[in-house]
């Protein structure tokens, strides 16, 4: 994971919401079960009480990602506009005469099936700093693949 995480406010006010989440409900969720699962009697062949176990360091381990994530994230604007792909633009690219549109996004919330690809990725290295007009190759296992910029909104 790099030092800094990229995300727009809209994806930092989502993680922050899961966090809490995680802290106070799930925590207490996952205490009751435990002590129910201690009520049952002998731990050692407990499924209730493993289970409760497992959900509780799968809880917490997602609390500490959590918390990192937050502590390193950078919050970026929606670029309208400019003169160079930068992360948050939106921009317009064609590849054998298709046009397809791109967003630059923090790499949690890249999906590159509705065409937000992220900053640390080969694509969207590849893009940054591109202006309109540029040709961009990006390497992909099949091979070079050859797009053309041709607008940044």
């Amino acid at each position: 994971m790099s030092d800094a995480d990229y995300m727009s406010q809209e994806k930092f006010e989502e993680l922050t919401e899961e966090l809490q989440h995680r802290k106070t409900v799930t925590r207490k969720e996952v205490a009751g079960q435990l002590e129910y699962a201690k009520s049952l009697g002998d731990l050692s062949e407990n499924f209730e009480y493993h289970d409760a176990k497992d959900r509780q360091a799968a809880n917490e381990k997602r609390v500490l990602e959590l918390d990192a994530l937050l502590k390193n994230a950078i919050i970026v604007e929606k670029q309208e506009g400019g003169e160079a792909i930068n992360i948050g633009a939106t921009f317009t690219a064609t590849k054998g005469g298709a046009e397809m549109t791109f967003q630059v996004v923090g790499s949690n919330e890249a999906d590159p099936i509705e065409g937000r690809i992220s900053n640390e990725s080969p694509m969207g290295k590849a893009f940054l700093g591109a202006k309109v007009g540029d040709a961009v190759t990006v390497e992909t296992p099949s091979g070079a693949v050859q797009y053309s910029v041709t607008s940044i909104m």
